[in-house]
């Protein structure tokens, strides 16, 4: 199979799908791969690397698309791409359709096969593609809250940590999962006073074992959501239904009672954001203030440590990438059912039910 490697559009990503490495493991399984000129350049790749590794060079994303079976990205599709994916096409990268209708209705229109990274999930509900850049963004999530908490940022002026004879900053951490987990593992880190909240009680007590002292986990609703927000100098939304929109958890209401100069980062943007006054940011223009509270929502936080990222993302896709190339995307997910649940849109149906619902597109179970 001959698989394309582009290099990412959107603003400010640096990251990109493949390392030379796993285009090594690629070209020794007998396939060639063919990648942008400059793609991995952000994250420190150069295109001699691939060439070393036993890659091409594609000057334009025109070739890559004309002339690979499979392309591969770290983002999802922009307009300027949606023209040129062609029928039967393997596109292989995030999507997050539940939240972009217009992307899966330019995908439908392609009649090409959308596997998603972030609804690949394993019989336990592990999302294996989604986790290491879940755990790079739940580390960022407490690191970018801290910063904006400066008040030359705008923030109330707080250290999370405090220091001997002043009490530390006080975290929210809404879900539970890989991003919770982790943004509550670095806000313990640095001496803040941490409530990581989840719904599934076997993982609030799984959790009550493995955190430190400084983190209390405590069943989620609404009633603790707004009770906690109101003390809060960091709130860290990470809720994440596979494949679906997230839910809204702070209303606007909410907001009005939280501290001036705190700080909301919402690690769900990319699933619409569970802050009802969430919209999505860049890194060049990260955050906005709405009531006084700073608003965080870059829907690609690990772009920003590209190099960390792309090593951490190559090391997860790539097992699955060689699966598709060499036995091919039917035989591939009829052999492994967790990346069949990665299969978003096919020949120009909605096949996955979560991204049908949301978008309102007719959902057509498909049997491989």
């Amino acid at each position: 199979m001959k698989i394309g490697i582009l290099k990412e559009i959107k603003e400010a990503e640096n990251r990109v799908s493949m390392t030379p490495s796993g285009a090594e493991v690629m070209v020794r399984n007998g396939h060639k791969v063919m990648v942008e000129k400059n793609a991995g350049s952000g994250s420190g790749f150069e295109d001699a690397s691939y060439v070393s590794a036993g890659a091409t060079i594609a000057a334009t994303p025109e070739r890559i698309f004309e002339d690979c079976e499979m392309v591969m990205h770290v983002k999802e599709p922009l307009p300027s791409e949606y023209d040129l994916i062609r029928e039967n096409q393997i596109v292989f990268t995030y999507l997050h359709l539940a939240a972009a209708k217009e992307l899966a209705g330019a995908l439908k229109n392609s009649k090409s096969v959308c596997i998603a990274y972030e609804t690949i999930e394993k019989e336990d509900g592990s999302l294996p593609l989604l986790t290491p850049m879940s755990e790079v963004a739940g580390r960022m999530a407490i690191q970018q809250g801290a910063k904006y908490l400066e008040m030359a940022q705008g923030g109330n002026g707080i250290l999370l940590g405090g220091v001997p004879g002043v009490e530390p900053g006080m975290v929210v951490v809404i879900g539970g999962g890989v991003v919770g987990t982790n943004a509550a593992k670095m806000a313990c880190g640095l001496g803040a006073k941490v409530y990581l909240l989840d719904m599934n009680l076997d993982r609030l007590r799984y959790l009550s074992d493995i955190m430190p002292a400084n983190c209390i986990a405590m069943m989620s609703s609404p009633a603790t959501i707004r009770k906690l927000i109101k003390e809060a100098d960091v709130v860290v939304g990470a809720v994440l239904i596979a494949g679906a929109k997230a839910p809204r958890l702070v209303t606007k209401e909410d907001l009005k009672t939280m501290k001036k100069g705190s700080v909301l980062v919402d690690v769900a943007i990319d699933q619409g954001g569970c802050f009802e006054t969430s919209r999505a940011t860049t890194h060049s223009d990260p955050v906005y203030t709405i009531d006084g509270v700073i608003h965080y929502c870059v829907a690609n936080m690990p772009g920003a440590v590209a190099k960390t990222s792309t090593l951490a993302l190559t090391n997860a896709t790539l097992p699955y990438a060689v699966a598709i190339a060499d036995k091919g995307w039917k035989k591939a997910m009829q052999e492994d059912p967790s990346l069949k649940k990665g299969l978003n849109i096919c020949n120009g149906k909605v096949v996955n039910k979560p991204v049908a619902m949301a978008t309102g597109y007719e959902y057509f179970p498909i049997d491989i």
